[in-house]
């Protein structure tokens, strides 16, 4: 096999196909990067066995061939290549020759006959969406997955198509984000568990052009991404997903409207006092026109106010400031509402639509007079 290449177009293919490579593996073969031009077309392809990605980049074909190459060791050198056009040449007994101008490395590959290819997934039932939108889907539910595998279905996201409607929602026991959006056409209503890793990786590649789309398919196992060069597939978390429809109230004894940029700085400020690793609420006391947010921990303590919109009952009620952060960071709308029963139940941030709602459960707290 001989190929030449642009160090851009070979970085961006390597880069984007190493999110498939396993950090641990007992099979050798899959720390490895596909590089397969015995069709006329130069594809490369990493697979987890969970998580595969193929894309085709742009060269010129000297000599058809196929070959499996170490998927750290060829990223380390092509990105510290000069930005020049590169060269890879193997022979029958995978020994393969990596030169740019006056570099040259041999490295020695693996027979790309061993390599796991991508499932052959039939795409039958798939839908359409923007990349922008994609992306922005995942930015705005991915921080609410879990990360570790006691509970498998809270590592993934649910995408639940009804009509010309998708819904993704992500939880991890303490809070839970739904996104609703309007798709271009109807399709056949759908369920399927999206690992978080997936869609984690995939925001990364997407490029979120609003004029470039993405095929999304589905089968009972796989969910297929196409877009630009690129697919990846990846399994899908199989059971059945909690039914957030029934933590989900529209009941409350206090809305609060308040601006995002003022709430965000305000508690953002509180974190300073925080230490990694520390749980110290920070407790929100609401009433008539005034929010007062106050943290107290070893280093010190802060209060400020806010001005805000009430209605409804005065509350003093205590949450994690990460997890009220984390959520209004992704929302882009300048005032948000927040609904409050009491200072044990879930706290409501939506919008009128209820085109995104974050439900963050409150913690307990003790009242220290300072």
């Amino acid at each position: 096999m001989k190929i030449t290449c642009l160090k851009s177009d070979l970085l961006n293919g390597v880069q984007i196909v190493s999110k498939a490579v396993p950090s641990k593996t007992t099979m050798p073969i899959l720390e490895c990067i596909l590089i397969d031009c015995q069709t006329g077309i130069i594809k490369m392809t990493a697979n987890d066995m969970e998580l595969g990605i193929e894309t085709i980049i742009k060269g010129d074909i000297e000599e058809k061939g196929i070959i499996a190459l170490d998927a750290k060791i060829l990223l380390e050198i092509v990105r510290k290549l000069p930005d020049n056009k590169i060269t890879i040449q193997s022979d029958s007994s995978f020994h393969t020759i990596i030169t740019c101008e006056k570099s040259k490395f041999d490295i020695m590959g693996k027979s790309g006959e061993d390599f796991s290819y991508l499932p052959n997934v039939e795409k039958n039932d798939s839908i359409t969406m923007t990349q922008f939108t994609l992306k922005e889907v995942i930015r705005q539910t991915i921080f609410c997955t879990a990360d570790n595998d006691n509970n498998k279905m809270m590592t993934g996201e649910l995408f639940e198509i009804k009509g010309d409607t998708l819904r993704v929602v992500a939880l991890d026991g303490h809070r839970i984000a739904i996104r609703k959006i309007t798709l271009k056409e109807s399709y056949e209503d759908k369920k399927v568990i999206v690992p978080g890793k997936t869609l984690s990786e995939i925001s990364k590649i997407l490029t979120g052009e609003a004029d470039k789309d993405v095929d999304i398919s589905f089968t009972d196992k796989h969910i297929v991404f196409d877009f630009d060069d690129t697919t990846v597939v990846s399994r899908l978390i199989e059971g059945n997903y909690f039914n957030v429809d029934q933590m989900i109230s529209s009941d409350y004894e206090t809305k609060v409207s308040v601006m995002n940029r003022d709430f965000y700085n305000s508690i953002d400020r509180a974190t300073l006092l925080v230490k990694e690793g520390d749980k110290k609420p920070i407790i929100v006391s609401i009433t008539d026109s005034n929010m007062e947010l106050k943290i107290q921990s070893v280093i010190g303590s802060m209060d400020e106010n806010i001005d805000i919109t009430k209605t409804g009952k005065d509350i003093l009620i205590g949450f994690n400031p990460k997890f009220l952060i984390d959520a209004l960071k992704v929302i882009d709308d300048e005032k948000i509402d927040m609904y409050m029963v009491n200072p044990k139940a879930p706290c409501f941030i939506k919008d009128a639509e209820e085109s995104y709602i974050y439900l963050i459960l409150p913690v307990n707290f003790t009242v220290t007079n300072s």
